[in-house]
């Protein structure tokens, strides 16, 4: 049976509101109380029970972790360092699944069901208007690998997709490919089309370069690999910039089955640089994107609101960088 406050009261010879004052955040308890109760409490193997405290405070230190991508390897160190993180902050992470969720009143009513305090969304395919619903319904949010924007709505944590887009065209030119083509993911979100429009941006200003496009229907494997082999039906391109690790490991998979060789027939760039794509065996040129970093400032942004709700909306934006490995013809010498 779990030891309970009465039996913490009785032990210590205190009453047992000193009890739930001792273990209640920011409650008054003298000194003297406090070691009086927290010396019975040890004896005896007492653990305050987090949800009885959550109706004296009014606060369940639940965040909600809202996600919608579950097939994308990358998300696995996201989770982790999201769930270990808030926890060091004395926060409980509630992960939620919207994977074809399209109605944000839905997460909203979901999670009040929940009495989070707050809410993180971890995406960067759902579009805006999911964080900012949490906002509209008084819900402290952060958008994590959301798009950037100079004046946005809700704290936005995360990179420039455009200049991501760029990065790789860059890359790609440098490197003397004079046919390339952007293989993203789905059409409709944010990341893609940011990563797209830097892409073709960079790119205009090579008229000789020859440019196409495509769009997988996911940020997975297997949406990489069907999408590449369609493209490998007819004329491929020279070099594709896959917009994301995961849909870069799908097209090589599918470029090797075909009986091409990667990088001597057709190049590949991703994004993330994700830990599988530095397996011997993939061995894919990234560009990184700092995850850790973003998690972290997304829970120091989380923490700040918690205590600030009135706290005006920034967006914090990382650089990234290009990892050169094998998937890439060497760049031109100058």
């Amino acid at each position: 049976m779990a030891v309970t406050l009465k039996e913490v009261a009785e032990r210590a010879g205190v009453s047992r509101s000193a009890v739930s004052r001792t273990f209640t955040d920011g409650a008054s308890v003298s000194d003297k109380m406090r070691r009086k109760v927290e010396k019975a409490a040890q004896e005896l193997g007492y653990s305050p029970n987090a949800l009885a405290s959550s109706l004296t405070t009014g606060r369940t230190k639940l965040i909600g972790l809202v996600s919608n991508n579950f097939h994308n390897p990358i998300f696995l160190e996201v989770f982790d360092l999201f769930t270990r993180g808030l926890q060091d902050r004395g926060l409980r992470p509630l992960l939620v699944n919207l994977t074809d969720e399209v109605d944000p009143a839905n997460s909203v009513r979901m999670l009040r069901q929940y009495s989070v305090d707050g809410a993180v969304v971890a995406s960067s395919t759902l579009p805006p208007g999911f964080a900012k619903a949490f906002r509209d319904a008084g819900v402290p949010v952060v958008h994590s690998f959301g798009r950037y924007s100079s004046s946005p709505q809700v704290h936005v944590v995360g990179i420039d997709n455009m200049e991501c887009g760029r990065m790789a065209a860059r890359e790609l030119v440098a490197r003397g490919y004079t046919n390339v083509a952007f293989l993203g993911g789905p059409e409709a979100a944010t990341s893609t089309q940011d990563r797209y429009s830097g892409f073709m941006s960079e790119l205009s200003k090579h008229p000789q370069i020859h440019t196409t496009h495509s769009f997988a229907d996911a940020y997975s494997f297997d949406a990489g690999r069907r999408e590449m082999l369609r493209l490998l039906q007819s004329k491929p391109a020279q070099a594709y910039f896959c917009g994301d690790d995961v849909l870069s490991i799908g097209a090589l998979s599918a470029v090797k089955d075909s009986g091409l060789k990667v990088p001597e027939d057709i190049g590949l760039i991703g994004l993330n640089d994700m830990e599988m794509s530095r397996w011997e065996n993939i061995d894919l040129t990234t560009i990184h994107q700092p995850i850790r970093q973003i998690v972290s400032s997304s829970i120091e942004l989380m923490v700040a609101t918690l205590q600030e709700p009135d706290r005006y909306p920034e967006a914090r934006i990382f650089p990234c960088s290009v990892v050169e490995r094998g998937t890439l013809r060497p760049a031109l010498s100058a």
